[in-house]
């Protein structure tokens, strides 16, 4: 009788322990998506870690990996080569590619991050340069290889007037930027504003000349979130579900910037904190732009995209015009409520 007992709790027991594995293998297993950033991991990218540390991604059904960029263009390579899903990535540099391969496109830009491009070239005072661009004349400006903001200058220089020779460029690694400035090898050189918070950190503002593309009239959309022709024809619910959890924790960044650089720090430890909130600060002019008061976080004008493409087509002698819907596709974003800014 003891050893009936027994037998019937410790069966019991079995299918007490074994209910929650049943459940969970009969659960849905999230979709697995791989997101390329554009370069390191900051405070310029923060809401991205914000969504991920407080489960928007996980709770969208969603298992997304962050991974850092080598450069907003080489985001598009590697969405298009298939080592990623989604990334963030220049307009500019998107239109370039697709006027160069034909055809169904293989990215799309799906949500507008930076509302405006944040370039800019910085300079120093001492060496002359103000807050007029016409006074890099002859000085020597450092840059990246294959970088947006260099390869933007010529609309700006077609703006000014000015030719090709205006200035000298001096090639030069991201990560020695920073160097080449505070040693004076360079009179200037190209940045995201946002990025220039660590110049910033060891040179005084008021010794540098920030010069803002747009201020030459340049209105350029900047990088946008990518997604795969592959990831939006065979799983647009999962391309929905990312921007969804992506713009709640935008919204979230704007209300608690603390919250959101305490979260990119779980991921990158190093990180100063009063440093990245002050690049989250300029950022967040880029993100929410004069545009997003009327249409919402992550939409374009399509006046505005049209000119951009004009202009890239131009400038660079694009052999083809790629049109508006295929660089920019509107059918995944967030209802407009829950793009509206509210903090």
């Amino acid at each position: 009788m003891q050893r009936r007992r027994f037998l019937a709790q410790s069966l019991a027991s079995t299918a007490a322990l074994a209910a929650p594995a049943v459940w969970a293998q009969g659960a849905p297993k999230p979709t697995p998506i791989k997101f390329t950033l554009d370069f390191r991991v900051t405070g310029q990218t923060s809401p991205f870690f914000l969504a991920q540390q407080r489960g928007h991604y996980a709770a969208e059904g969603l298992d997304v990996s962050i991974d850092v960029g080598s450069g907003s263009v080489a985001s598009i390579t590697r969405i298009v080569s298939g080592a990623y899903q989604m990334g963030l990535g220049d307009i500019s540099s998107l239109i370039e590619f697709q006027a160069a391969n034909g055809g169904t496109p293989a990215v799309q830009a799906v949500y507008q991050y930076y509302n405006r491009a944040p370039f800019a070239i910085i300079g120093r005072k001492d060496r002359g340069v103000t807050s007029d661009f016409k006074s890099l004349q002859g000085k020597k400006v450092a840059a990246a290889a294959v970088e947006s903001t260099r390869r933007a200058w010529p609309m700006v220089a077609r703006q000014l007037r000015v030719g090709e020779d205006f200035f000298q460029w001096s090639t030069t690694d991201f990560s020695a930027r920073d160097n080449v400035m505070v040693r004076g090898d360079v009179d200037a050189a190209t940045y995201f504003h946002d990025s220039a918070v660590s110049l910033f950190a060891r040179m005084k503002p008021e010794e540098l000349s920030v010069l803002k593309y747009t201020d030459a009239g340049v209105n350029l959309y900047g990088n946008a979130i990518l997604a795969s022709n592959a990831m939006i024809t065979q799983n647009p619910a999962a391309v929905s579900a990312f921007l969804r959890a992506t713009n709640r924790a935008i919204q979230e960044s704007f209300a608690d910037p603390v919250a959101a650089i305490a979260a990119t720090k779980v991921r990158e430890p190093i990180l100063n904190e009063a440093v990245e909130l002050e690049r989250w600060r300029i950022t967040r002019e880029y993100v929410a732009a004069a545009d997003t008061r009327g249409h919402g976080l992550g939409d374009v004008l399509k006046r505005t995209l049209e000119q951009q493409v004009d202009e890239v087509s131009e400038v660079f002698k694009l052999k083809m015009r790629p049109s508006v819907e295929g660089i920019f596709h509107r059918g995944f974003l967030p209802s407009l409520d829950a793009r509206t800014i509210k903090a």
